[in-house]
């Protein structure tokens, strides 16, 4: 997978070895328990979702990427305005959280992402510290008894027994103390050099500050806080992280902070975007990949196949990481057709092989070209893709085998018949060795 858009964050100098061992002992066992989980889904819904763009990336004037085949509006200060008026048409009258929760559920989800606040600083829960929000006039669904987003589907993928993240914009583009009525922010920074004016940039860490914790205090049981935005906390908009860290920390004291792309005791795990890496990060580490082109809605977007989706699942799993896969919820609440066709066969994929991925750690031992292995204890599992010739060699193998199961039939196998079936119609055979 290429960098194809200018969004795409990379991590800095932000792994290395021993970094989890610095952690308190309660946050190593939460990593834990993140590496167990595997698969994932992040959920990119907000007012994007009515325009129909990618994301709110078009209001940032230096990111001219977003507008290439033309932007929503012909003059930025004209499309910064109309964009935010889009709160006036907020509506998703079909928004059923139960319903995305058991479909998640199904297609072999076991943690969710919901993104509280994007850049442009449309809240999507109901925070104390802003009126731009789905729980304010003159959104028409803050009338509904569900306006409460983040906490509906916190709830309902809870009630599943799936995990819960966070995802929060560091960045706010409607906020007075980030993008100052009457400044003119040319691109997606602060308007004004926080050196030049820390008391102002004081206010705003501390409405980030506030933001956070309530978001840790207000919404049950958190897994995940993911802070998006990486430019702040590089040069020099530098929030007070190890304060705004230890007070959401007092309210969920396991909760794990990806602070992305800073590196750094304050991201956790890190999280390459749109591709697999080519060499395993050392920390924790997640693939971030949206099922279509964009992450949040767009109409007539183009999805991937079921197929690679797949083939991204146990490449990611094989070198050790979690896969989070993005789908942008519709205007009217409800989630793409198009993803389905994608994760109904991928729940069902993971309902036969999934033993071979949940709870599994990579190997350390090198196999031939188009063989994947995951370890579970004592137990190994092989997934060879299809269209690969490459023979299992017993001398790479580091330990004895005893048994050998063909997940595919779930008939006994052995190394030889593994060999004799290299010519299969599965997108992967697996095995189950023992």
């Amino acid at each position: 997978m290429t960098k194809i858009r200018a969004d795409i964050e990379e991590n800095i100098a932000a792994t290395y070895e021993g970094y989890e061992e610095q952690l308190p002992e309660n946050i190593q066992q939460k990593l834990e328990w993140f590496k167990d989980q595997k698969i994932g889904v992040i959920f990119h819904w907000g007012l994007y979702a009515v325009a129909g763009i990618v994301e709110s990336w078009q209001m940032s004037e230096e990111d001219d990427w977003a507008r290439k085949r033309g932007g929503w509006r012909n003059q930025i200060d004209e499309l910064r305005k109309d964009y935010w008026g889009l709160n006036h048409s907020f509506n998703p009258y079909a928004f059923n959280p139960e319903e995305w929760a058991k479909r998640c559920k199904e297609a072999g989800f076991r943690y969710m992402i919901f993104t509280t606040k994007h850049h442009d600083g449309f809240n999507m829960y109901d925070t104390k510290y802003s009126d731009y929000k789905v729980t304010a006039a003159p959104c028409p669904f803050a009338t509904n008894e569900r306006a409460d987003l983040f906490l509906e589907v916190a709830d309902a993928f809870r009630e599943q027994g799936m995990g819960v993240g966070a995802y929060y914009s560091k960045p706010d583009w409607h906020s007075p103390l980030y993008w100052v009525p009457g400044e003119h922010a040319k691109g997606r920074y602060a308007s004004y050099n926080p050196l030049e004016y820390p008391e102002r940039w004081a206010q705003y860490d501390q409405f980030v500050h506030d933001q956070l914790v309530e978001l840790a205090s207000s919404y049950g049981d958190l897994d995940l806080m993911w802070l998006d935005g990486g430019w702040v906390n590089k040069r020099n908009e530098l929030l007070d992280m190890d304060r705004i860290v230890t007070d959401v920390r007092a309210q969920q004291p396991d909760l794990l902070m990806v602070d992305r792309s800073i590196g750094g005791i304050h991201e956790n795990y890190v999280t390459p975007e749109r591709k697999i890496p080519d060499t395993p990060p050392t920390k924790a580490w997640e693939s971030n990949i949206p099922l279509a082109k964009n992450w949040g809605f767009c109409p007539n977007d183009t999805y991937k196949s079921f197929e690679e989706i797949l083939t991204s699942v146990v490449k990611v799993v094989a070198m050790g990481g979690n896969i989070i896969l993005g789908v942008g919820p519709k205007p009217d609440g409800t989630l793409p057709n198009e993803a389905f066709t994608i994760l109904e066969p991928l729940g069902k994929w993971l309902d036969q092989f999934g033993e071979g991925i949940y709870e599994t750690r990579p190997v350390h031992f090198k196999v031939a070209e188009g063989w994947y292995f995951t370890q579970k204890g004592a137990t190994y599992y092989a997934f060879h893709e299809k269209g690969q010739t490459n023979p299992l060699v017993i001398e790479e193998l580091p330990f004895a085998v005893h048994k050998v199961t063909d997940l595919n039939t779930g008939q006994a196998s052995n190394l030889d018949t593994i060999n004799q079936n290299l010519c299969h119609e599965d997108l992967y055979q697996v095995y189950k060795i023992e």
